[in-house]
């Protein structure tokens, strides 16, 4: 599971709960039929890229953490910005561009202690791993208070 022969973290249940419990998630916008957290999900066919994100709750997104990781944050921050929440979890990779450029004073970072153990695996993640929160409510008030 640890090896770059796949990029699919399966996101821990436990941690998912509590993130749920938080924030009413109603879509997953990275899964597939083994790992999907919410009922409404885009599988990799489906390719959550090109749907739309809005929905009456908020997406959770665990993305594949291989070279497309920085469009999967940039289509978070995206959707935020026409009012959706969107809660991803992701490596901590704090000197990437799409750190810098999508995340970076334009979430909320919740910076997760300890290593995860994702899936069904009994050994740590060999990476940090984070919490970015896109509030889509925090766009839509900037939006009206220019009206």
């Amino acid at each position: 599971m640890f090896s770059s022969k796949t990029d699919q973290w399966a996101t821990p249940q436990d941690f998912f709960d509590e993130l749920n419990q938080e924030f009413k998630f109603t879509l997953d916008v990275a899964a597939d039929q083994s790992n999907h957290k919410c009922d409404h999900y885009f599988n990799k066919e489906m390719n959550g890229l090109a749907q739309s994100w809005q929905t009456a709750g908020g997406a959770f997104c665990n993305p594949p953490y291989g070279r497309e990781i920085g469009q999967w944050v940039k289509k978070a921050y995206e959707e935020s910005r026409s009012g959706q929440l969107v809660v991803m979890l992701l490596p901590a990779r704090t000197d990437t561009k799409w750190f810098h450029d999508y995340i970076l004073g334009k979430a909320e970072v919740r910076f997760v202690r300890g290593r995860l153990k994702f899936g069904d695996s009994k050994n740590a993640a060999p990476f940090p791993s984070m919490v970015v929160i896109y509030n889509g409510e925090k766009w839509s008030d900037q939006t009206k208070e220019k009206d």
